[in-house]
């Protein structure tokens, strides 16, 4: 299942809408809450395309959809940029992904946080922020690398999300639309590594063991790319695997004996 669709479950069942029964303004059950859309609020709306969703009616669904994310719905418009970017029941399209990522984060900026929706808020701030990395062919969308700074810095800093603090530390380590700072890059790598994003912990790991613009801690270093192993995604296991053999190859008996230990402590205190 892709993280996307991870997310939506998680949000959908945290705000209590997959399972509820959809009605119509008279409090009646009703079966297509878009028969009567004038009787629909986009709440409605919105629980209807997550029901046809789940249930395979993509047609139904992104007609649901697009009625909430047009009233402003959004984690409809975050639903539906996520699947015209993906091309997940309807035909792949950037610019359109775009344009709902972009609703979001120029209503949701100020959302609180500490709230499930900000979640979202951030994922869609991140999109953008790739969208200007790379820019989107034949579109006014151009790449801008100091625009996708600051959409991954917005969600780095103001909901502390774990991906954009990743890829702001990436820029400042390749000096691609940030001045090239390494520390400053470790220093977010450290961040995002903290809330167990493996990339980062990948990185930071390396940049530990090697002593690569920080002081070294191969011990450290080692413990952080453990973790990324065992947590990699399968677009990602290849390269943490390999700066993780590198690592294992290069330590001590001592340095991979401390590893093992810190490790141990890390674990402990994620679990209480």
């Amino acid at each position: 299942m892709r993280t996307s669709d991870i997310l939506f479950r998680a949000l959908v069942i945290g705000f209590g809408l997959m399972a509820a029964p959809a009605f119509a303004l008279d409090g009646t059950k009703s079966d297509d809450v878009m028969a009567s859309p004038a009787a629909v609020s986009p709440t409605e709306a919105f629980r209807s395309g997550a029901n046809s969703l789940k249930a395979g009616d993509t047609v139904k669904a992104v007609h649901s959809l697009e009625y909430a994310a047009e009233k402003g719905h959004a984690l409809a418009q975050w639903k539906l940029g996520r699947m015209y970017a993906e091309g997940e029941g309807v035909a792949q399209n950037d610019l359109k992904a775009f344009e709902y990522f972009s609703r979001i984060a120029d209503s949701h900026a100020d959302d609180n946080p500490d709230t499930p929706q900000a979640r979202f808020v951030a994922n869609a701030f991140v999109a953008l922020g790739h969208y200007y990395l790379e820019g989107i062919p034949k579109t006014s969308v151009k790449a801008d690398p100091d625009r996708a700074r600051e959409m991954f810095g917005y969600a780095a800093s103001y909901f502390g999300d774990p991906d954009a603090q990743y890829y702001l530390a990436r820029q400042y380590l390749d000096g691609n639309g940030a001045p090239q700072d390494p520390r400053q890059a470790a220093r977010w790598f450290g961040l995002s590594a903290k809330k167990g994003q493996c990339q980062a912990q990948a990185m930071l790991g390396a940049m530990l063991f090697s002593g690569d613009h920080v002081p070294r801690q191969a011990a450290r270093g080692l413990m952080w790319l453990t973790l990324a192993k065992d947590s990699a995604r399968t677009t990602d296991q290849a390269w943490v695997a390999k700066l993780y053999d590198s690592a294992f190859t290069q330590a001590t008996e001592d340095e991979r004996a401390l590893a093992l230990v810190l490790l141990k402590r890390w674990l402990e205190t994620r679990r209480e």
